[in-house]
């Protein structure tokens, strides 16, 4: 087989190029992308590594939700509680094309459990001991508090309790043993790894030329010169120098610390896996809701409709960052269980099973603390590599990802003895950026836009693309052609993702430009057609194809227990 490069790729060769930076950061997730932006505004000239593609280790594997975290008052973290909900609400205005409002509910089984050991976990244990099932008071209390956080102009409404006889009404498959309901409103972010890209793609475009990401790079080593990285397509390394190293590596942290000789014990991540299912029945049982309820073992779980399929998670297992994370039998067990306890008549099997995956939270070291109860907060710690100042970002979740990256930002500004000037409050993130907000201005936006293209079409990719779908569509045809074994996808569509997001690998496309994978149906034959449509922009030959192919397969049943042996839907 052919080697997949003999030679930099034009963006890393760039990256070898470039000088006078003020900041390298390490490690391309969400908050690295995002403070990557955050920066590109204030001027700075800044560059981005991440040793895989982008957004693919912790920030690909969340449960899509965009939430303030109201089991995180139990803990008395009010501050996260009113910041991610603060950023909740913004990012339902900046990126109304990937978070929309999602209506929760809790089945409560019980009115009064809870409500010594709630405060005693609060004031004194934080988080040591077996959980006690939360009842209905307590859940009245914490939502009474969590609608008093997310006031802002009516973004939300505010929470609702019914009792047995009107929940049954709502939603009839719910266990017929429940005393209660609870409805609220949180968010979800249906592909968050675009989110993701949009947010690179505004940094790269603010930078005006003096921002630069790239995506499997790894830091390997720190010495006079600046940070050593190695280029991961072709294998040679060379050394990148900055007034300032960030270190956004998320789980791996003190894993990037120690390859650039920084002795760091800041994480402590815990494994969160999760299941997509092709269930019509289960899909119809949640009533377009996400079911949010606590296990027999008090592990928050959640069920809910995401593509026409229905995710389920998540574990929260103590995990070593050295090592690959897998979801494993065991918690399929434990989710088909779960299921079993909130939607008893409703059957679950394995055959219907599209599509797993399980990722390490950015935690911070917890020692003695029990998983569930680790702070999802964050902070910044300060150190030296290679004679520069060098931040590391312990912590972090999505929701609070802009505001995270604004704290980071200014960190390092005062480092660099610059003001921050912009605020990315309010700023629009990508597609979101004049995004049609009624269904009239919907209207109007599809139909100026049909001259060229069926209604059907843009209305498509301006769901799947927001506002940003006017270059896709600029690069399709009136008819476009359809990828046989990719539902929904067009050749010319995926020939634009190949040419325009720094795509590296076949994976790259199925798992995070896309939602292929996600959906389920996986086959050889549709890892080859989507692998030849790319090929020649990316400059692949048939061998490279071959190789492309076959390491996405190996990658697909290792990690997600995805089966391409069947041409039908994928299994484990």
């Amino acid at each position: 087989m052919s080697s997949p490069a003999t030679s930099l790729r034009a963006d890393v060769q760039a990256l070898r190029d470039a000088e006078d930076l003020d900041v390298l950061i390490i490690g391309g997730g969400i908050n690295g992308l995002a403070t990557l932006r955050d920066l590109a505004l204030q001027g700075v000239r800044v560059a981005l590594v991440e040793r895989g593609d982008f957004v693919s280790g912790a920030s690909s594997a969340s449960s899509h939700m965009v939430h303030g975290g109201i089991r995180y008052l139990e803990n008395g973290e009010f501050r996260l509680v009113k910041e991610a909900v603060t950023e909740r609400n913004d990012l339902l205005k900046t990126a109304p094309h990937y978070v929309k409002p999602l209506e929760t509910t809790i089945p409560i089984y019980k009115t009064f459990s809870g409500i010594l050991s709630a405060p005693f976990r609060l004031l004194v244990t934080h988080g040591r001991g077996k959980p006690n099932e939360r009842g209905a008071l307590l859940i009245k209390v914490g939502l009474i508090m969590y609608d008093t956080f997310s006031r802002d102009g009516g973004s939300v409404p505010r929470h609702k309790f019914l009792g047995k006889k009107k929940s049954l009404a709502e939603l009839p498959q719910l266990n017929s043993d429940l005393a209660y309901t609870a409805t609220y409103f949180d968010a979800s972010m249906h592909d968050p790894e675009r989110i993701a890209l949009d947010v690179l793609r505004d940094g790269i475009e603010a930078g005006g030329g003096r921002t630069q990401a790239v995506n499997y790079v790894s830091a390997v080593g720190a010495d006079a010169d600046g940070v050593r990285v190695r280029d991961e397509v072709s294998g040679e390394e060379f050394s990148v120098k900055a007034k300032v190293v960030l270190n956004t590596a998320g789980p791996w942290t003190d894993l990037a610390n120690a390859a650039m000789g920084l002795t760091t014990t800041f994480m402590g991540g815990t494994k969160g896996s999760h299941i997509v299912l092709d269930n019509p029945e289960l899909l119809a049982a949640t009533g377009g809701r996400e079911i949010f309820f606590e296990h027999s073992d008090g592990r928050i779980v959640l069920i809910y409709p995401l593509k026409g399929r229905v995710l389920v998670g998540t574990t929260d297992i103590d995990a070593d960052p050295s090592k690959p994370v897998v979801c494993t039998d065991d918690e399929i067990a434990y989710f088909f269980d779960l299921i079993g306890h909130v939607f008893p008549n409703v059957g679950v099997d394995r055959s219907q099973i599209v599509y797993t995956f399980s990722g390490i939270r950015p935690l911070p070291r917890h020692d003695d603390t029990a998983p569930g109860f680790v702070s999802r907060d964050y902070r910044i710690v300060e150190d030296e590599i290679a004679g520069v100042p060098a931040l590391s970002l312990v912590g972090g979740k999505w929701t609070t990802f802009r505001a995270l990256a604004e704290h980071m930002s200014m960190k390092t500004l005062q480092k660099l003895r610059r003001p921050h000037r912009v605020s990315t409050q309010g700023l629009p993130i990508g597609g979101g950026a004049g995004f049609p907000a009624t269904p009239e201005q919907r209207r109007r936006w599809v139909s100026s836009r049909t001259n060229a293209h069926s209604a059907g079409l843009v209305e498509a990719m301006l769901e799947r693309y927001g506002t940003r779908a006017d270059a896709i569509l600029a690069a399709l045809p009136s008819e476009p052609t359809p990828v046989p074994d990719a539902p929904g996808y067009y050749r010319e569509e995926l020939t634009w993702i190949a040419q325009n997001e720094q795509v590296v690998h076949l994976i790259d496309v199925l798992l995070r430009r896309t939602h292929l994978a996600f959906v389920g149906g996986m086959t050889d034959r549709t890892l080859r057609e989507v692998a030849e449509t790319i090929a020649a922009p990316l400059g692949w030959d048939a061998d490279r194809v071959d190789e492309e192919v076959s390491r996405t397969t190996e990658i697909l049943r290792a990690s997600h227990r995805v089966d391409l042996a069947q041409a039908g839907v994928a299994r484990i």
